[in-house]
């Protein structure tokens, strides 16, 4: 039989949770944060069910009663991380301020554990922690005015900024770490590289020598600033600007 490829068919929230009775030696709970601090300390390679076993210090036996595989496992972890991004703004408020809090809050959570940039889109994030996300979304969302795909595709909008933001930042802190060097010696050493450029290059001469570059990570901050609120201008212009739809008789 041809193994299905369905990303969905192999979801854990898919099949009812097992219980074991008794008192067992383990519980998806304690499975799930071990799972966790592998993940957090050496990435979706660092994390196996033999490894996790060790963490543990049980038997293999004891993980597989909860989860047939490690996709099952990172789709547990993934809906306990959803659970983290809890945006600063209250429900109900001003729909950019809820929209700007949670991408900020998704970020946050993206560098609190980096491994998550390359699991989001390859499992499916339909878990209880992901559904309440995602109700809040829909929820500013549809206050503001989108409908159907529109909001979808804006929320696609919000959320593939705050992933990338968040990627490039691990990115630049794994440069940094692998490098040897300081922050500030691998940013000198990128400017006198984008210094060297400029040669035959007026465009890039005239914009380089008009900025005064800050520190990276201010840098990072306000280039994810600028473009979250672009977007959310962007947003409410064509909120604004769309046409009315026709009233159906």
């Amino acid at each position: 039989m041809p193994h299905s490829t369905d990303p969905l068919a192999g979801s854990v929230w898919l099949r009812p949770a097992r219980s074991r009775p008794g008192q067992p030696a383990l519980s998806r709970d304690q499975i799930v944060r071990a799972a966790l601090e592998l993940l957090d300390a050496e990435g979706t390679e660092g994390l196996s069910m033999r490894r996790l076993a060790a963490k543990l210090g049980s038997g293999a036996t004891s993980i597989y009663w909860y989860v047939a595989n490690k996709d099952e496992l990172l789709d547990l972890v993934l809906d306990e991380v959803m659970g983290e991004v809890r945006p600063s703004a209250p429900a109900g408020g001003d729909w950019r301020d809820e929209a700007r809090a949670l991408v900020h809050e998704l970020r946050d959570t993206i560098l609190r554990h980096p491994w998550l940039s390359t699991v989001l889109g390859m499992r499916p994030a339909i878990g209880p922690k992901a559904a309440a996300m995602s109700e809040r979304v829909i929820g500013f969302l549809t206050r503001a005015g989108f409908e159907g795909l529109e909001l979808a595709y804006a929320n696609s909008m919000l959320m593939s900024h705050a992933v990338g933001a968040a990627s490039m930042q691990a990115a630049w802190h794994i440069t940094v770490r692998r490098s040897g060097m300081s922050d500030a010696e691998v940013r000198q050493s990128l400017e006198t590289h984008g210094k060297s450029m400029t040669a035959d290059r007026p465009h890039y001469e005239r914009w380089w020598n008009s900025i005064e570059l800050p520190e990276v990570d201010r840098m990072q901050q306000d280039a994810y600033d600028f473009g979250v609120d672009r977007m959310l201008d962007g947003l409410s212009a064509w909120l604004e600007r769309r046409p009315a739809k026709p009233e159906t008789v």
